[in-house]
């Protein structure tokens, strides 16, 4: 009797919850197995002695090790591009600073884009989205922007104001604070003669107000449908130079709306800011920084636009390049920012440059049905105040006839 070859019996559903190292490891044990088997057959078909059943058996054992290694190099294949796509993903969100699903970061991202859809698509916005972005209002009926997306959109400074990095920003509800930060018994304790006067004139308390205003930020179906990290970075970049872009507009405007005069350095009248001239743009920073008592001028910055660095920078060179390589903060001695809307520049101690954003920041949708594209729409309460104008000057070249 022919010893008929012994099947590897194998149960294809026990690799179903295998590792990925498992179904490597079953799929080499099974191609060693059909590799030997190969060679019996290649044996056989050349042995005059061997019958045909057991070549039929030989084959007939060879295409079971065959289906089962398919089956199992598919499963394998499957999960092995499921892990390099997680893995990919994983660089991704490495890449911005997201370490996984389970850090925070990552929660706070997926919460925020939640919230961008769900207001776009006009659809409730879940209690643990909510919960996730430090919601202080525990009814969820109302539109008020989740702690953490707010606080990160008002107080985080942003490269594109640089009045962000120097100026005092907060955001509180109904805000009054002192023009100076401290008293003395004696009245006559304020040394400079123009602070003085000023708080005479407009009293010692701060008071600020709502000016409201929209930021659009246009969001596109196939941004809607995308990853959660596209999608926030997206909405939060925009929403983040439209409250710039407003900061800076109406600080450095000479043009204000009715209403927002007071929020800008160039305010003209009697409450304005002094002018302080010179011959040159350097000659009147350095007479405006001369001008300023010594409480403020210690921490004095200068605002200015490049165009006007460049000439001054061209000026001290006179035939070398000195200048161009130093930092600005050498010309004179203090920290210089560029904000190409200064027309003048502004030198003074800008601690007393006071933004509070009242209320809670508001958010909703619109749609433009002209190109269909959404908008989350974010409706904010600013006000700017220059706690004391005579914390600043204003340097101005004057004009020869």
């Amino acid at each position: 009797m022919t010893n008929k070859p012994q099947m590897l019996k194998l149960d294809i559903q026990f690799f179903g919850d295998k590792t990925l190292y498992e179904h490597k490891q079953n799929m080499a044990t099974i191609g060693q197995q059909l590799q030997k088997l190969e060679g019996e057959l290649s044996q056989k078909a050349i042995d005059p002695t061997a019958t045909m059943e057991d070549l039929q058996a030989l084959q007939k054992s060879k295409a079971d090790l065959k289906m089962r290694f398919d089956v199992i190099k598919e499963q394998h294949d499957g999960m092995e591009a499921e892990q390099k796509a997680k893995f990919t993903q994983q660089q991704e969100q490495n890449s911005l600073g997201i370490a996984s699903e389970n850090d925070p970061k990552q929660k706070v991202a997926k919460a925020k884009a939640e919230l961008i859809r769900a207001t776009i698509r006009q659809q409730p916005v879940s209690p643990d989205v909510r919960q996730a972005l430090g919601d202080r209002n525990g009814t969820g009926g109302e539109k008020l922007l989740p702690t953490t997306m707010s606080d990160q959109l008002l107080m985080e400074p942003l490269v594109k104001n640089p009045l962000r990095e120097i100026s005092t920003f907060t955001n509180l509800m109904n805000l009054e604070v002192p023009k100076i930060s401290f008293q003395l018994d004696d009245d006559d304790f304020i040394e400079d003669t123009e602070t003085a006067k000023e708080m005479e004139v407009t009293g010692d308390v701060v008071k600020f107000g709502r000016n409201k205003f929209k930021v659009f930020a246009p969001v596109s179906e196939t941004v809607l449908r995308g990853t959660d990290v596209n999608l926030v970075q997206s909405v939060e970049r925009a929403l983040e130079s439209g409250l710039a872009a407003k900061e800076k507009k109406v600080a450095f405007t000479k043009s204000p709306k009715s209403g927002e005069e007071h929020m800008s350095f160039y305010q003209t009248g009697a409450t304005a800011i002094k002018v302080v001239e010179g011959a040159d743009i350097y000659e009147a920073i350095v007479n405006a920084l001369a001008d300023l008592h010594e409480d403020y001028r210690e921490n004095a910055k200068i605002i200015m636009n490049y165009a006007d660095y460049t000439k001054v920078v061209k000026f001290l060179n006179n035939g070398n390049s000195t200048y161009f390589a130093a930092p600005p903060e050498s010309v004179w001695g203090k920290t210089v920012k560029f904000v190409d809307a200064a027309t003048d520049p502004i030198i003074g101690d800008f601690s007393y440059s006071h933004f509070n954003y009242d209320l809670d920041v508001l958010y909703e949708r619109d749609k433009n049905v002209r190109t269909g594209i959404e908008d989350f729409v974010l409706t904010a309460y600013l006000d700017h105040q220059i706690k004391l104008k005579s914390a600043f000057r204003i340097a101005k070249v004057v004009t020869t006839p």
